[in-house]
């Protein structure tokens, strides 16, 4: 459960901002998108390891 304390006089705004942050930070949405169809786990790796080669490829380009 997640708990936001607001103190008084504080903005509604500002507390609910916190609390999406919160929430955000659970991964509780980034997880039931991920069960809601499934995925194989040779998917997965292929994923991942596409994912790494992007992603040394943007670090080469940093580098020149």
């Amino acid at each position: 459960m997640i708990i936001v304390p607001v103190k008084e006089g504080e903005n509604i705004e500002r507390a609910l901002k916190k609390f999406k942050r919160k929430f955000e930070k659970t991964g509780a949405v980034r997880e039931m998108r991920a069960r809601k169809n499934f995925q194989k786990p040779s998917e997965l790796r292929r994923i991942a390891k596409q994912k790494a080669i992007y992603v040394q490829h943007l670090r080469l380009l940093d580098e020149q």
